[in-house]
């Protein structure tokens, strides 16, 4: 296989950890909600620029990375709390809520440009030089994004299969009423649903800042690529969404040599695309 061909792949498994825990979050708030937040990619910056805030006052980064998921839920919780509930609770239609999201992703990003400025920010780390791993040149934060995604992902597992939480949130997927009257706490089930939702996707966040730089639009250039992943992972389904969010972030950068580096969105809205005149229901069967 050819050098550059390979180097492309493993940079495409790093940005596809990423987005796999983004996408994981937001499919799972549609799954639960029935919201699609066109917030969420603002929320991933988030979670980035806490990481950065309390990593510049020299805190350990790993540490960073955890108070920066408490500060990001705390937010989600928030917008919770003065949005979400009060839509659902007059019964807001779908147009609505998207409309308050992609409200609420403008306040998002020019309060992070407001605060923090425009210009981009890199965390306080020590210069590691990159692993030479059968003539591929990997970044030693590659391998770490790449490992803590597959840990979150196990986590997630064994919390949807394995947990009374997990059991009641597959139940309000399938049939919010019906989980209701079965005598579910549906509301124990949306504070769990924003709980994994904002641990994922700051982690996502702090991650994506550790292999590129923490800038305030960030995460609205990857919110393309994370609905193309929940679609084609068929939705409501966080499975269906790591392995879409893979897809995407190898054919991305596979694309570069070719494209350029500007058309990467492009690519991921026609995999979708192309995707869905085959399979319109995505490549794994959701919950809708």
């Amino acid at each position: 296989m050819d050098i550059q061909f390979a180097q492309l792949i493993v940079n495409g498994i790093a940005v596809g950890s990423i987005i796999a825990l983004a996408a994981v979050g937001l499919t799972l708030t549609y799954g639960i909600l029935r919201l699609s937040n066109f917030a969420h990619g603002d929320f991933l910056t988030l979670g980035a620029y806490l990481t950065w805030l309390i990593n510049s006052i020299g805190v350990n980064i790993w540490l960073s990375t955890i108070l920066a998921a408490g500060g990001t839920v705390a937010v989600m919780l928030l917008s919770e709390k003065l949005l979400w509930s009060r839509m659902r609770s007059i019964r807001a239609t779908s147009t609505t809520l998207i409309i308050i999201s992609i409200g609420l992703a403008l306040f998002l990003r020019n309060g992070i440009i407001f605060i923090w400025g425009g210009k981009n920010q890199n965390y306080d780390l020590p210069v590691t030089p990159a692993l030479d791993i059968f003539g591929l040149k990997v970044p030693q934060n590659q391998l770490l994004v790449l490992g803590l995604a597959v840990l979150a992902i196990l986590g997630l597992h064994y919390l949807l299969q394995n947990t009374k939480i997990g059991k009641a949130m597959r139940a309000v997927a399938d049939d919010l009423d019906l989980a209701r009257v079965s005598g579910i706490n549906v509301d124990r089930v949306i504070f769990w649903t924003w709980l994994i939702a904002g641990t994922l996707t700051s982690l996502g966040g702090s991650m994506y800042g550790l292999i590129t730089a923490v800038r305030p639009n960030m995460g609205w250039f990857l919110i393309l690529p994370l609905f193309a992943s929940v679609i084609l992972g068929g939705i409501g389904n966080p499975y269906g969404a790591i392995a879409a969010a893979f897809i995407i972030g190898i054919v991305q950068e596979i694309s570069t040599p070719w494209l350029g580096s500007q058309y990467k969105q492009g690519v991921a809205l026609l995999i979708m695309i192309l995707v869905l005149l085959i399979r319109p229901k995505g490549l794994f069967k959701g919950t809708i």
